[in-house]
């Protein structure tokens, strides 16, 4: 009999702010995008292979795949059967008050590998989920903290500092400024460059140097994004759809399934809000 995909996408409502994802995929495909929270994905079978910027790397049972906010990867399978792993998405702002307690830095951190081998990091992610499951809140709490203090101090530091801003990086940063304002009906690139006051191909470079992925794969991730935080408010994904620029709901499906990992629908079923 053929091994299905599984996906569960969902909060524990005593973990504010952390999101967990376990599921198994075969076939699936993410396409390149971000998250606004960091990444732990423990792999508990098979293998994963991701883009973590310009690198192919590969995470197995007993490693944790590590991604640090707004930064662009993919997702895929590294073996024929498949991958199985349990995630979990941290807030930002949790990740920066656990490290301030434990890093002798004091800025924005991060994780500076995309893969860590440490079974035992893995052992306590996989247990943030049981723990979970089984509404223990003292134990999710106190394992996802031990698990993310375990990490920074051997994985953690300052996040890399920002180039000095160049004019096709200021071009890149009104380019995305305008996208933003204009999601459900952004310009083409010729005349977004033209308001700027540059060529398209320099600004195509420029935004890409500047975010990790060329305007049009920016904003369907940042629709994505949007889209996310309606769901959350209870907005059904049709109306989301139309809201954030998609034509309609099976648009916003396809690539919210290629983002988040499950169609807007399941996603937003699993977190208990209604539609």
């Amino acid at each position: 009999m053929a091994i299905r995909e599984t996906a569960r996408y969902w909060q524990y409502e005593e973990l504010p702010g952390v999101d967990l994802l376990h599921a198994h995929y075969i076939r699936k495909e993410f396409s390149r995008h971000t998250h606004e929270t960091f990444v732990y994905a423990a792999i508990t079978e098979g293998v994963e292979a991701f883009h973590y910027r310009d690198e192919l790397v590969h995470a197995g049972p007993g490693q944790i795949a590590l991604v640090n906010p707004d930064t662009p990867h993919t997702g895929q399978a590294g073996v024929p059967e498949g991958w199985t792993y349990r995630t979990i998405y941290p807030a930002a702002d949790l990740v920066q008050s656990i490290a301030a307690d434990v890093l002798p830095v004091r800025g924005t951190v991060g994780f500076t590998q995309p893969v860590v081998d440490d079974p035992y990091a893995a052992q306590l992610v996989i247990g943030v989920h049981r723990a979970a499951e089984e509404g223990n809140a003292l134990a999710a709490d106190s394992l996802l903290r031990l698990v993310t203090a375990r990490m920074l101090r051997s994985h953690g530091g300052l996040a890399q500092p920002l180039p000095p801003r160049s004019a096709g990086a200021r071009d890149a940063a009104r380019a995305r400024a305008v996208l933003e304002e204009r999601m459900a009906e952004p310009p083409t690139l010729e005349r977004l460059a033209a308001e700027l006051g540059t060529s398209p191909f320099a600004l195509l470079r420029a935004f890409r140097d500047a975010y990790g992925m060329p305007p049009h794969t920016w904003l369907t991730d940042a629709r994505v994004r949007r889209a996310r935080r309606l769901l959350d408010a209870g907005t059904p994904p049709a109306e989301a759809a139309v809201a954030v620029g998609f034509t309609d709901q099976p648009h916003l499906n396809r690539h919210f399934a290629r983002s988040v990992g499950v169609p807007p629908g399941a996603y937003q079923r699993a977190r208990g809000v209604r539609g």
